[in-house]
């Protein structure tokens, strides 16, 4: 056999060298409870597990240098919602008669962690949901780090057709679908790329026509309230009200309007029990 010249040798010394480095790092991650998945649709993407504030233990999923999902990883509490924008849309679920009422259908555009279909699915028992995830390397996730197998097993979402899982982009599927829901929530919001075209009066429009009477529409908006990056926000609410009769603005942290938050939009032609002062028309 050839000796290899010296040049190359090196080059692979220094390729194995790294490669045992990574590992390394991947193997010490992984005791702290840090998983990393290189490749999704959106970039690299970061599980890992801390606490609250309460000194209780969570799990968040970050994707692309950006926190998109946080989880209770205690059993007792996997399935209850984290985030207070999470915690307003439980509330104008409950104020519509969805949790503990009617027979309904509710549709999700954004998956993630899934933890708000995993509420839906555990809290609303006469609810059949539906959620829209693009990325099936996200929906992988969800399933080995944030218990949707758990709920599937557990609540026999799936058995029992109360979970509709559907790897599609969100506008699409919308614009595509006949079928109408009492609720929408629209849970795939960027500050600076809101999903497709739903911040238009088309997307509203959109949104109103696939909506059973009485139905609402909850968005996720990443904005601050005042002064610079507030367009998707202004945008949004603007074509909600020219197609909604009854639009109300929920922000997560008015004291500070100039900061970004996740603020909750509701949308409705159906007057909802939510306090006067949250109303926008």
């Amino acid at each position: 056999m050839p000796k290899l010249p010296m040049p190359i040798v090196v080059l692979i010394s220094v390729a194995i060298a790294v490669d045992l480095i990574c590992l390394v790092c991947l193997f010490v991650l992984r005791r702290r409870g840090v998983y990393i998945k290189i490749r999704t649709m959106f970039g690299p993407a970061l599980v890992f597990d801390s606490q609250d504030d309460d000194g209780v233990p969570i799990r968040l999923l970050n994707v692309g240098g950006k926190f998109q999902s946080v989880s209770y990883v205690q059993d007792s509490l996997k399935y209850k919602l984290v985030c207070v924008y999470h915690r307003y849309f439980a509330q104008v679920v409950d104020i519509a008669g969805l949790k503990d009422g009617r027979e309904g259908r509710a549709l999700v555009i954004g998956g993630g962690g899934y933890s708000f279909p995993k509420w839906l699915v555990s809290s609303c028992p006469r609810l059949s949901t539906t959620v829209v995830e693009i990325d099936p390397a996200i929906t992988d996730i969800a399933r080995r780090f944030f218990f949707l197998d758990d709920l599937e097993r557990e609540c026999h979402a799936r058995k029992d057709g109360r979970l509709n899982l559907v790897c599609d982009d969100g506008w699409g599927y919308l614009t595509g679908s006949g079928e109408r829901f009492d609720l929408i929530v629209n849970d795939a919001f960027g500050g600076k790329r809101p999903l497709g075209p739903l911040k238009t009066e088309d997307g509203a429009r959109q949104v109103r026509d696939h909506l059973a009477e009485g139905g609402v529409y909850l968005a996720n908006v990443i904005s601050p309230l005042q002064g610079k990056g507030t367009d998707v926000l202004t945008e949004s609410l603007d074509a909600c009200k020219a197609a909604f009769e009854h639009v109300y603005l929920i922000p997560e942290a008015p004291e500070s309007p100039r900061l970004t938050g996740d603020n909750v939009l509701v949308a409705s032609n159906a007057r909802l029990k939510i306090q006067a002062r949250y109303a926008v028309k």
